[in-house]
């Protein structure tokens, strides 16, 4: 079997490079290097069965020769993190609308099964209840450039599925919920990161906002376990899947743990979403999933607790 990341020198592909290496894969990855780094690839760079070309999912000439080569492919390069899509907002929407547009067109030249990552930030504003793969979507307006990003993945789901539906290419979807673990850095906004470094550098664990927003925190290890379970599994062809934990906790809640299970003596302060992001700026008050339909599918079930998953990224930046 031979698999094609896009992205995959980033946090989440590169976890996934080696778990395929490791299950014998023949591993291409494309990356750009905007958000990935080859230092989370280096423990397999220079295996047998890996290959590494560095350049953008844009280069159509490139990516049909990688997609001609694979059986999967794995899509997983986007613009990521709310400080990208409030800083980047051309780049954020051109790699996830395009990008994903040469990906799904050379995937279906050559009829190669692909999996579309998407984010649980399409569900937008919703508060009610949690999460399943049916719900309708609510948005901000387009006046505010934090739902870019939501509205962009939702545009990939709608092509990978028009595929699917019109030209009968085998794509899956997954909607992933805070992936989080070693490797992941908090230089693009991501919170869990964020929160760690200040710690133990003994800085102010800065909340946004009044800390009572909630968000699932999964671990990427459960992630990668997801994902490829749902490329071999026929009955999830066509399908969107929620991928995460519906383990919830407040933001704040979450600042306290970290500043308990690493010691510190950082003092956490809440900073208004106006300082922060600019005026006007609006956030996800709830985002937890129904995870029935991959329970259901795959068997699925997350086995990192929001302690291990501390635990790991304080180790990690500790290391």
């Amino acid at each position: 079997m031979k698999s094609l990341i896009t992205g995959g020198a980033g946090f989440i592909g590169s976890h996934l490079a080696e778990a395929l290496i490791a299950g014998g894969q023949e591993v291409f990855v494309i990356d750009n290097l905007w958000t990935g780094e080859l230092k989370n690839i280096s423990s397999i760079q220079q295996h047998e069965r890996f290959h590494l070309v560095v350049d953008t999912i844009l280069n159509e000439s490139v990516m049909n020769e990688l997609v001609f080569k694979v059986d999967h492919i794995y899509h997983l390069a986007a613009a990521v993190g709310v400080k990208t899509i409030m800083d980047h907002p051309v780049e954020t929407l051109d790699t996830n609308v395009k990008g994903t547009e040469v990906v799904l067109r050379l995937a279906n030249r050559f009829k190669k099964k692909v999996f579309i990552a998407s984010t649980s930030e399409v569900y937008g504003k919703h508060v009610e209840h949690t999460l399943s793969e049916d719900d309708n979507r609510v948005m901000g307006s387009v006046k505010k450039r934090r739902w870019a990003y939501a509205c962009s993945k939702t545009l990939d789901e709608f092509l990978a599925l028009a595929y699917f539906d019109e030209k009968k290419l085998p794509v899956v979807v997954g909607r992933l919920f805070n992936t989080v673990g070693p490797r992941q850095t908090g230089r693009y906004g991501m919170v869990l990161p964020t929160f760690v470094q200040s710690a133990l550098l003994g800085k102010p664990i800065t909340v946004f906002g009044d800390g009572n927003q909630t968000r699932s925190f999964t671990h990427v290890l459960d992630v990668v376990q997801a994902v490829t379970r749902l490329m071999e599994e026929p009955a999830a062809e066509g399908e969107v899947f929620n991928v995460g934990n519906d383990h919830e906790v407040s933001i704040l809640d979450l600042a306290r743990v970290v500043k308990e299970m690493t010691g510190s003596d950082s003092k956490i302060e809440l900073i208004p979403y106006e300082k922060a992001y600019g005026p006007g700026f609006e956030d996800m008050e709830r985002r937890c999933p129904n995870l029935d339909k991959i329970r259901r599918v795959i068997g699925f079930e997350p086995k990192y607790d929001l302690e291990a998953i501390v635990r790991s990224v304080i180790e990690y930046f500790k290391s």
